[in-house]
């Protein structure tokens, strides 16, 4: 493989060792934040939704933050490799207008544009996804407690110092500032979380026709980048932040209890675009919280080679930093992300030769 790596927690690893990957295999595919980095996973994805898993009929448990909530909610559409293409030329050609004067547009603007690219690509198509009759999408966001209950220029600055400063001595003290809120379809039909959630504090609600476009939007809204979601139907009031502030990498306890009669022959399967499974985005300086944990026991990470990243334009994966990099060059920076995309097409092309062959766990490392 000169693309894709690929590592196990120690009991995916036994999986891999004695029954190869199917797709019947897959239980849940996370999706992190992180922004335009998703964008080279859509390839794999369009392969994953598209060819692979409906070649079995379990059902699969959906994970998404930020724009891994995008991807997973645009997987669940009919036709899903369309739908991820849409995806993928809607983001690359996102543009926004600067106010003369100033160097970067407003947040009520981006806010704006977000809400008009979900309208754009769920309009009425939101029942594909609260209906799906095999995948089951669970959305995170970050609701705000005590002086974060509201977003504005006093409170917010405030409330996430406090965040920040907690969270360097106890993640889980962090919860004190905010929780996490997930959204998730068919809870009316009783499906449980896909994740323990006694790592953090976590509230669950019903994602409904009534609350998807808020949710998603929420899911999005990086802090004094975007405006928070205010008071979410069908959820207690307050503001709701992208979802990767409470779980940036979707670092969750995956384990199932040993009494599930699947828990010896089901894995996680996480397209990321790193090795590292970073808990939140207040965790990415703080090198210690990016070691594997049990909590990823069961889960394949399917990853970029750093040496293929450094074969891309700027030798970097797409990046927020890119809308600063290119200014006003929207032309430059949509070649340099559709160049990106075109070229990780290697990772779906070495993923699919890795499952079709003989020996998947040769060239697996541990998580």
């Amino acid at each position: 493989m000169n693309a894709l790596q690929i590592f196990a927690g120690p009991r995916a690893l036994a999986h891999l060792r004695a029954h190869g990957l199917a797709p019947a295999h897959v239980r849940a595919i996370p999706a992190a934040a992180g922004g335009p980095k998703g964008l080279t996973l859509l390839p794999l994805d369009r392969f994953l939704f598209g060819e692979w898993l409906p070649q079995s009929v379990q059902p699969v448990d959906l994970i998404g933050a930020s724009i891994g909530a995008w991807r997973m909610a645009a997987a669940m559409l009919d036709q899903p490799a369309a739908a991820l293409a849409s995806l993928e030329h809607a983001y690359i050609h996102q543009d926004y207008d600067v106010p003369p004067g100033r160097k970067a547009p407003t947040r009520d603007h981006i806010s704006e544009r977000f809400a008009e690219g979900i309208h754009a690509m769920f309009g009425q198509r939101v029942q594909e996804v609260l209906g799906h009759p095999r995948y089951r999408l669970h959305v995170v966001t970050s609701r705000g407690r005590h002086i974060l209950h509201r977003d504005n220029r006093v409170r917010s600055p405030l409330g996430y110092a406090g965040a920040f400063f907690t969270n360097i001595a106890s993640r889980k003290a962090m919860g004190a500032w905010l929780e996490r809120a997930v959204f998730s379809s068919h809870l009316a039909a009783g499906a449980p979380l896909p994740f323990a959630a006694n790592d953090y504090r976590t509230r669950r609600y019903a994602l409904s026709p009534v609350n998807f476009a808020p949710v998603v939007q929420a899911s999005c809204s990086i802090p004094f980048l975007l405006n928070a979601v205010h008071d979410i139907p069908g959820a207690p009031p307050g503001a709701y932040w992208d979802g990767g502030i409470t779980d940036y990498h979707l670092h969750l306890d995956y384990r199932l209890p040993p009494d599930r009669a699947d828990a010896a022959s089901s894995v996680v399967l996480y397209p990321h675009f790193q090795r590292a499974v970073v808990p939140g985005w207040l965790d990415k300086s703080l090198k210690w919280r990016h070691r594997s944990t049990h909590f990823l026991d069961d889960v394949i990470v399917l990853a970029p080679k750093p040496e293929w990243v450094a074969t891309l334009p700027n030798q970097k994966l797409p990046d927020r930093t890119d809308f600063a990099r290119y200014g006003r060059d929207l032309a430059a920076r949509v070649k340099a992300w559709d160049t990106a995309v075109a070229e990780s097409q290697r990772l779906c092309d070495e993923f699919a030769a890795w499952v079709a062959g003989s020996e998947p766990a040769a060239v697996v490392e541990p998580l």
